[in-house]
């Protein structure tokens, strides 16, 4: 499938199952995973739709879905080892969907060789694409995006860890919250809203295809360690999302004290 034929399966599966269900779930529709942790019906059904369009454009390729992760546990390990892949978020920000937040995406990844080479990112609400390919930039619909560099005496971040928020690392700024989920913020840093994000956690379908848009933008996307961030690591201790490498760095020394 051609970029724009995935686009456009992401388009239409949020206006078959996910669409009606905005601020239309009934109490059956919704259950926890883990306590605090939501799932919907339009989550189920539309990673159903969206793995059965690659598996058949793809039959070799290992489609990795978070609800499809969440119910076979080697899943996540075929994902790993795996020389073409795909992650599937079907509504990214089940919370913010469930609570009638307009702040919710959904998101697909393309990985081979656990590096990263295509993302896509559609915010069905707000009606905007954001859309990468390793090498030939990111776009938000169809319009191609840029960072440029903040301003390293005054960086803001933002993060989704609760215990995180209002600390402030090194001499940088206390952290404020994110948008909850990622489908939003990695565009909202890309587009200013925030200079860099921290994150606890690296699971594949939150953080692949936000990360290439982030790099194709001018930006980096690192462990919180210091080293690179490919799409195969699950183990990485965090990430930091930075509008520009120099952030990143910045950003990293603080966080571990050697700043």
């Amino acid at each position: 499938m051609d970029t724009d034929a995935v686009l456009t399966l992401l388009k239409d599966v949020a206006e078959e199952v996910i669409n009606p269900r905005f601020r239309a779930l009934a109490t059956g529709e919704i259950h926890e995973k883990n306590p605090g942790d939501l799932v919907t019906v339009a989550d189920h059904e539309a990673e159903v739709l969206i793995t059965k369009a690659l598996n058949a454009a793809y039959p070799d390729a290992v489609v990795l879905g978070e609800e499809a992760h969440a119910a076979q546990g080697l899943l996540l390990e075929a994902y790993t080892s795996a020389r073409h892949a795909f992650t599937v978020d079907p509504v990214d920000g089940t919370k913010n969907f469930v609570h009638g937040s307009p702040d919710h995406a959904v998101m697909v990844g393309e990985v081979h060789d656990g590096v990263g080479v295509r993302g896509w990112i559609w915010q069905p609400q707000h009606g905007l694409a954001y859309v990468a390919e390793r090498g030939a930039g990111a776009y938000r619909n169809g319009e191609r995006l840029h960072r440029s560099a903040p301003d390293e005496t005054a960086l803001a971040g933002r993060t989704s860890r609760r215990t995180w928020l209002g600390k402030a690392f090194g001499d940088l700024a206390p952290l404020t919250l994110t948008w909850v989920s990622c489908g939003i913020d990695y565009p909202k840093l890309v587009e200013g809203e925030t200079d860099y994000l921290l994150y606890g956690s690296t699971r594949p379908w939150d953080h692949v295809p936000g990360s290439l848009i982030v790099h194709e933008a001018g930006g980096l996307v690192g462990r919180t360690d210091g080293q690179p961030y490919v799409a195969s690591d699950i183990a990485a201790p965090g990430l930091v999302a930075a509008a520009s490498p120099a952030a990143y760095d910045l950003v990293v020394e603080a966080f571990n004290g050697t700043r």
